[in-house]
């Protein structure tokens, strides 16, 4: 649909999960919101403050309290990215919904290479490091790259899915598609990646994968051992749900 026919006057939403991210969420909302405005569509930015203990949101709303494009919602209290990642999701009013991490490892300029897919042939596009043409300008550390590599091995055995890379933070959605996934979405922590493309793939969405530049931070929040173990039950968890129905 053209943007002039949105009747909701929203293009794309972009979401953005933060925890903690008093450091850099200003930088990153200034970068965001530059960019946004250089494009030609109508567009909306939804910053859901996953608990944060520092001064995330007050710095929110300092910066962006009175900008029309920037919305933000606060969970009570910590309840995962996979959580506020959902709850961004279905408050966003775009025809076209997207979420990144709040260190921008993508750029967010890959919102251009992302789009124009979605508004083609496919409801998912998902950023991915493992492809050829993806750039890694920055690598994480090699016990990191190492365990990514396992993570999605038994992702795809577990669940039976063939997907290059489930963490990479960038991902675009048609509105059709992002509403039935994250409505039916359960899992609040690091295996929702896997879960929302499970369900993808049950649901019978077009999924895109496309090389990205990505870049470490070190300050990531991932806590790789305990996020680990948590995701692989995640994996489990995600098969029960589907055998007991409740993904219908």
């Amino acid at each position: 649909m053209p943007f002039e026919q949105s009747q909701r006057g929203v293009y794309l939403s972009l979401i953005v999960p933060a925890f903690n991210e008093a450091s850099r969420i200003v930088k990153t909302l200034d970068h965001i919101v530059s960019f946004l405005q250089s494009q030609s569509y109508p567009s909306e930015i939804i910053i859901v403050d996953d608990g944060s203990q520092d001064r995330t949101r007050d710095m929110v709303w300092e910066r962006y309290g009175n900008h029309h494009g920037v919305r933000i919602f606060q969970q009570s209290r910590n309840l995962g990215k996979g959580e506020a990642v959902k709850q961004g999701m279905l408050l966003g009013k775009g025809e076209y919904l997207f979420f990144s991490d709040a260190d921008l490892s993508v750029p967010i300029e890959t919102l251009s290479l992302l789009l124009p897919k979605l508004e083609e042939d496919f409801d998912v596009t998902i950023g991915t490091r493992r492809k050829a043409g993806a750039v890694i300008e920055v690598h994480q550390p090699f016990h990191r790259e190492f365990m990514g590599g396992i993570f999605t091995r038994l992702s795809n055995w577990i669940l039976d899915l063939r997907v290059s890379d489930f963490t990479c933070g960038f991902k675009g959605f048609r509105r059709k598609a992002a509403r039935e996934l994250f409505a039916r979405q359960r899992l609040k922590n690091w295996s929702f990646d896997a879960e929302i493309l499970y369900l993808a793939r049950l649901k019978g969405y077009q999924v895109l994968e496309i090389p990205v530049r990505w870049r470490h931070d070190e300050r990531t929040k991932v806590r790789l051992w305990r996020d680990i173990v948590s995701s692989f039950l995640g994996l489990i968890q995600i098969r029960l749900n589907d055998l007991l129905g409740r993904y219908r």
